[in-house]
């Protein structure tokens, strides 16, 4: 079955409209801390070996890249802060007084 214009022209009325924009926006940034992710597994985790010489070395005791990988700096930056995404809601809602 062919698409005729009159089917995009109704698809894209149904789907483009304003309050579908912010859905578009979230799920957007949602596939894109996926690939994020993917791309940094892929590139720097110290288990992932393309070449056929680093997959015949097996398992590797080299411990200060992995702790380098696990020790990234995202981690580094939040370590000492407070888990809270908003605290002053927080202290509002759960304060007494």
């Amino acid at each position: 079955m062919p698409l005729t214009s009159k089917m995009v022209s109704s698809t894209l009325n149904r789907w483009l409209r304003p309050e579908v924009y912010l859905l578009f926006a979230a799920v957007g940034a949602a596939v894109g801390i996926c690939g994020m992710q993917l791309a940094r597994n892929i590139c720097t985790n110290p288990d992932v070996r393309f070449t056929k010489e680093n997959r015949a070395a097996g398992v590797l005791e080299n411990f200060a890249e992995g702790e380098r990988y696990a020790e990234h700096s995202l981690r580094k930056f939040v370590r000492n802060r407070i888990p809270e995404i908003m605290p002053s809601i927080n202290k509002f809602f759960s304060d007494p007084n």
